[in-house]
């Protein structure tokens, strides 16, 4: 039941709806009467994001550092569970503009997840260095700082990650990362990455803005066009 409404206030997230607090509520509920850690830590992780995103990062840090210590990393998958709340704090930290605090739990992910191998085969969890690597360029680019991820993305390895969604939101932190350094060609190089795991993705309203933009741009990109109209940013 918790991993159903776990699902559901993704779905609700992507589409920016407020049913995605309703759905973490009762994700959360439900966990914690099953006492399953990785399932508490699934819901806790989704209702931070909710907080998130109304604007209350700092609560939403303090819900995942509070759930993150609760857990007892020597049980199974436990120490997974941690590395990931630690990794959505520190992005939490990042967009209340916290560096010092989103760096330090970025650092402190990283040495969760040599402790505790990668766990196949977990829900909405993965712990593994290429994660974190993809939450550090995530962490820069919300700092303001992107020049600062271009050596993460040079040693990120997307291909390695087990879904699309997640080979997919990596491509989206590289694609803003090079668009914030006024790279148009890169930006686009990987829009078309993000469109190859997930087509859906670039039609979602963040990248097609992203994209307009490359399209009136000062710059002309060669093949932005074709994009733009077959991805939605430009109606034909």
């Amino acid at each position: 039941m918790a991993r159903s409404y776990v699902l559901a206030a993704e779905l609700a997230t992507k589409q920016h709806s407020d049913a995605a607090w309703v759905a973490a509520d009762r994700a959360l509920t439900a966990a914690r009467r099953s006492g399953i850690p990785v399932a508490v830590g699934e819901a806790s992780r989704q209702l931070a994001i909710a907080i998130r995103r109304s604007g209350r990062s700092t609560a939403a840090v303090h819900l995942l550092t509070k759930e993150a210590e609760d857990l007892d990393a020597s049980r199974d998958h436990t120490g997974a569970v941690r590395t990931t709340l630690l990794l959505t704090a520190a992005y939490s930290a990042a967009t209340g503009h916290d560096r010092s605090t989103a760096l330090a739990l970025l650092d402190e992910g990283a040495q969760e997840t040599e402790r505790h191998p990668a766990v196949p085969g977990l829900f909405t969890v993965e712990a593994t260095r290429t994660q974190v690597d993809a939450y550090r360029i995530s962490v820069l680019n919300a700092l303001g700082v992107p020049d600062e991820a271009v050596t993460v993305a040079a040693r990120l390895n997307v291909d390695r990650m087990p879904t699309a969604e997640r080979r997919a939101r990596a491509w989206t932190d590289v694609a803003r990362m090079w668009n914030a350094l006024g790279d148009g060609e890169q930006t686009l190089v990987a829009l078309r990455r993000v469109e190859r795991e997930a087509p859906q993705e670039v039609r979602r309203p963040a990248l097609r803005a992203l994209t307009a933009g490359l399209l009136y741009g000062p710059t002309r990109i060669e093949g932005i066009r074709d994009f733009a109209t077959r991805t939605g940013a430009l109606v034909a």
